[in-house]
């Protein structure tokens, strides 16, 4: 499969974007929400429900699949497309945002990161070299660089240490990765100093990546502060170059986030709401355990046409979360997919019917 990649936007509404990212595995619209497959899986669902939903971009993580099975067992399969056999685009995070996730488990130094697994505790370095192979081997369309990702609140001796560690794992990711039919992206840090992250953009522009994710955020601030600052950011990223906002995922923070000019978003919100009983709806999110729903014969959403509301009604729905079984985890989940990949195209449509 050739690699061929590109990013053109079709359509512009103050800030918000419509555009295409062309990669080896298919046109992805933008704005486009990736749901997160961090073991190769999205819980509960198999590919082709997901293709279902108007998913064509989906997340894996290099850190959790380097611990099991393993990226080489993988790179042996084929990579991560026939792996997990999806046949659309792929993006592997590098690992970075375990620096965050996993900090008790942890230690930094200027070369990179040493884990304790959180499986047996058995040690496992990362450096911004061997994200990098990682990530090759693993074979996913979109990689990022290996970056320093803090928590909120961060002091600002740290988030001065952040910037200066990923600016200099950025390179020496750009110096690293080899492989033709991958794209990198750098990823943009600072926590909520304007300043730092003015020098994190300032420094990785000139590397030249394919695109630029906006780090440091979803990770414990508000949603009024992630909105700020991720608008503040996209200001001072090219327009040409496409941009991601990680762990993003309710209708109203993508609506935020696309009026500030971001393209991609991944969050596990859609599944992990979908497991614990709840549909999101455009009434809001939607408690299937309540005893209003006792008898209500309807879909979870008049109009959808997800497998789930197509075919399932709320009553039903009902009976299997709290009967606990599983195919309630797995209707809902598919559901809350569909409705959130429709939200999305909704606002695109909106930024390009505009223009017209």
């Amino acid at each position: 499969m050739a690699a061929d990649f590109a990013f053109e936007l079709e359509a512009v509404r103050g800030n918000a974007r419509a555009g295409l990212l062309t990669t080896p595995h298919g046109v992805v619209r933008t704005p486009g929400f990736m749901p997160v497959a961090t073991q190769a899986a999205v819980k509960l669902l198999t590919p082709e429900e997901l293709a279902s939903t108007g998913t064509r971009l989906l997340v894996a993580n290099t850190y959790h699949l380097h611990l099991r099975p393993g990226a080489e067992v993988i790179a042996a399969a084929g990579g991560l497309h026939r792996f997990m056999s999806w046949p659309y685009a792929l993006l592997t995070d590098s690992g970075g945002f375990q620096v965050h996730s996993l900090a008790a488990r942890r230690e930094v130094d200027d070369d990179g990161v040493t884990f304790r697994s959180h499986l047996d505790g058995a040690p496992l370095r990362l450096t911004p070299e061997i994200a990098t192979r990682l990530q090759e081997e693993l074979g996913a369309d979109l990689i990022m660089a290996f970056d320093y990702c803090t928590s909120y609140p961060t002091g600002r001796e740290e988030a001065v240490r952040a910037v200066e560690l990923t600016t200099a794992w950025a390179r020496r990711c750009r110096e690293a990765h080899r492989h033709p039919s991958q794209r990198l992206l750098g990823i943009v840090q600072g926590a909520v100093f304007r300043d730092l992250r003015e020098r994190s953009a300032a420094e990785l522009l000139p590397l030249g990546f394919f695109g630029y994710a906006i780090g440091g955020l979803s990770v414990g601030e508000d949603a009024s502060q992630t909105a700020e600052y991720a608008a503040f950011t996209t200001s001072l990223l090219p327009a040409e170059k496409i941009r991601y906002l990680m762990g993003v995922g309710r209708p109203e923070d993508l609506t935020a986030a696309i009026e500030a000019g971001v393209d991609l978003f991944d969050c596990v919100v859609p599944t992990r709401e979908g497991r614990h009983g709840t549909a999101l709806t455009a009434a809001g999110r939607l408690n299937v355990r309540q005893a209003a729903l006792k008898t209500e014969g309807g879909p979870l959403e008049e109009g959808c046409s997800c497998y789930t509301c197509r075919h399932f009604s709320r009553a039903y729905l009902r009976h299997l979360v709290l009967a606990g079984e599983h195919l309630a985890g797995r209707l809902l989940s598919l559901h809350n997919l569909h409705f959130l990949q429709e939200f999305v195209a909704s606002l695109r449509r909106e930024i390009v019917e505009e223009n017209n």
